[in-house]
């Protein structure tokens, strides 16, 4: 992960339970390559102390507003020049009245308050505290400032309560501040996506799927939601989390992601059919588990609808992207699937180069041409192609304007 690398951003630490994930939080951004200050609040670091934040970050670790150590004593002013964010986690309730009021009785609110870089807050509190009218008055308003909310979770809170409000887990909030930083090129959009294999049952135990790790479909879901874009993810049984920001919906079988898709793409602006579906399905399949026999089995298949060229038959279809896996020919095999199913853009690669890897090799196939993307990481191509479907997007708009 190299997102991140080259940033400097100040970490603000305030009183809560959840200050020691900030500490996780700081490890982790080191490793992304990451300078990290640290300022810990009074409270904070009645919660976790300046020694752990300095041996983590390998930085002076700031608490006093009056602190002698930097040279002009400005610490309140020159800690964030030319830092690239400020992001507070644990934010408690108290700091974000503080944000929202312009109290500056610290160094934390000072920074936030002489601050010219963003600024994130990754709130932390008791549930109470969260829905209570005051905090939704002050969350309403720090969003109408500019100020990037991240999370809450819900869940199990150390009060013995359950609901929401937990801060998010460090791996979480590092994908969030990944893609606080991300262009918000899909900004507005809602997109649909398909991933993984399907599974077409023959008996309780046993089926028919394609092989597909999903993992090209999950990084497209992630560059998505970095993009800013609502993601709703139609998921084939896979070994893989949601990516941060993305609505997954399971399914097992190919009728069952055609459902959930006719379902979501209504009002969707892009659907992109990454999955791996079964070209058939046993016409009936066994309600009890077929015992072994030794003999030989028949099975009559039928035909599995072809999901993407649905959609793309729709009245109103949405920007359809298609891909196509192929082990030969890929230009004359991928450039034809997406002219036979009226597509705008189609992702194509040999499946010896790819098959449940991390990298890939894939090339954009569209009205203006063929695009090689080269071998990369299959997050950085899936990046890249966001990037070129929102150009064409784009593109599409200022012509019917």
């Amino acid at each position: 992960m190299n997102e991140l690398k080259g940033r400097k951003l100040v970490l603000g630490v305030t009183g809560g339970v959840a200050a020691y994930k900030a500490a996780e939080l700081t490890r982790l951004l080191v490793k992304a390559g990451v300078e990290v200050h640290v300022v810990l609040t009074e409270a904070g670091a009645r919660f976790v102390t300046p020694v752990t934040f300095q041996a983590l970050s390998g930085r002076t670790v700031w608490t006093d507003l009056w602190d002698g150590r930097m040279g002009n004593n400005m610490a309140h002013i020159d800690l964030t020049r030319g830092a690239d964010g400020i992001l507070i986690a644990p934010a408690s309730a108290d700091m974000m009245a503080k944000l929202v009021h312009g109290l500056a009785d610290d160094l934390l609110s000072t920074l936030c308050l002489a601050r010219d870089c963003p600024l994130m807050v990754a709130p932390a509190m008791n549930r109470q505290m969260w829905e209570n009218p005051a905090t939704r008055r002050n969350l309403a308003q720090l969003q109408a400032d500019g100020v990037a909310v991240l999370g809450p979770a819900e869940g199990d809170q150390a009060c013995g309560e359950t609901g929401p409000g937990r801060m998010l887990e460090p791996e979480d909030l590092l994908e969030a501040l990944i893609a606080c930083f991300q262009p918000k090129l899909m900004a507005g959009r809602k997109v649909v996506l398909t991933a993984g294999p399907t599974f077409e049952a023959i008996d309780p135990v046993r089926g028919i799927t394609n092989s597909s790790s999903g993992k090209m479909g999950y990084a497209l879901a992630r560059a998505f939601a970095r993009a800013g874009a609502e993601v709703v993810l139609v998921s084939g049984p896979v070994a893989l989390p949601a990516p941060a920001g993305v609505r997954r919906i399971d399914v097992l079988s190919a009728l069952q992601m055609r459902e959930a898709v006719l379902a979501e793409v209504a009002d969707a602006e892009v659907f992109v059919g990454v999955a791996a579906v079964a070209d058939y399905r046993p016409a009936q399949a066994a309600e009890h588990k077929i015992k072994t026999s030794g003999d030989a089995m028949q099975l009559t298949l039928a035909p599995n609808p072809d999901i993407l060229a649905e959609v793309a038959a729709l009245p109103k279809p949405p920007f359809c992207v298609g891909f196509a896996a192929e082990s030969r020919d890929l230009d004359a095999y991928a450039e034809g699937k997406r002219r036979a199913k009226r597509l705008p853009l189609l992702v194509g690669n040999l499946v010896q180069d790819a098959l449940g890897g991390d990298d890939n090799e894939v090339v954009l196939y569209d009205d203006n041409g063929r695009y090689p993307l080269g071998r990369a990481s299959k997050a950085e191509l899936a990046k890249r192609i966001v990037d070129h479907l929102a150009a064409l997007l784009a593109d599409g708009e200022l012509r019917e304007e």
